[in-house]
């Protein structure tokens, strides 16, 4: 791993504990039926399960073709599908209460957890929406938790406009839902900024990837 995780002075936890969601979520209305909600500081402990979760994890590198070139992809990745053993308890109550928090508006359960290793400044994720299966078509939800350094998350319309930043990290939930994955695009853009490494765990219901 190319950086180092300098430790939030505001994740003192001993142990590794996951706070309520309800009022504690913020919700930031975007445009065409498109929404973010933010839960700061959701995972105490957070460093911790960042720590575990480098040395659990058997993260992979891949290369993609891009323009007639394969290219190595700016990240690390793992992904557990429906039914396979998450690497960490944590993941799986995280999961659990997502589906709890979200039931009426989501209508079904998360499944699937991806997870991406930004090792540093370098690594990055383009403009994209998550529209492989029924993202396409269907509105759906995606919660990312962010665990380790902070990066910005950036979001746009498709078709371009007014770019929205948040910065997430040290145990931060986002969660995408509406036609998010439709109307609006998002990033992890590259930084020259010092930055150390950052996980991404991202919940997605069956189907949506």
């Amino acid at each position: 791993m190319r950086g180092t995780l300098q430790g939030s002075l505001l994740d003192v936890a001993d142990e590794i504990t996951i706070g309520p969601l309800g009022g504690a979520v913020e919700r930031n209305e975007l445009s065409r039926g498109a929404w973010v909600d933010v839960r700061t500081h959701w995972v105490s402990g957070a460093d911790e399960l960042f720590a575990r979760l480098v040395e659990r994890v058997p993260w992979r590198a891949e290369r993609r073709r891009m323009y007639e070139r394969m290219v190595d992809v700016p990240r690390l990745l793992c992904s557990y599908r429906e039914g396979e053993e998450l690497p960490d308890a944590t993941l799986a109550t995280a999961r659990e209460r997502l589906g709890e928090h979200y039931r009426d508006e989501l209508g079904e359960p998360f499944s699937s957890v991806g997870m991406c290793l930004y090792r540093d400044g370098r690594d990055s994720v383009a403009w994209h929406g998550d529209t492989f299966g029924r993202g396409r078509t269907e509105d759906t939800i995606v919660a990312i938790l962010s665990l380790g350094a902070p990066r910005t998350l950036a979001l746009r319309p498709v078709g371009g406009g007014t770019v929205r930043r948040f910065e997430v990290g040290h145990g931060d939930l986002l969660v995408m839902g509406g036609s998010c994955q439709r109307t609006w695009e998002h990033a992890v853009p590259k930084t020259a900024r010092a930055v150390g490494p950052r996980i991404s765990a991202q919940f997605r219901p069956r189907g949506v990837g």
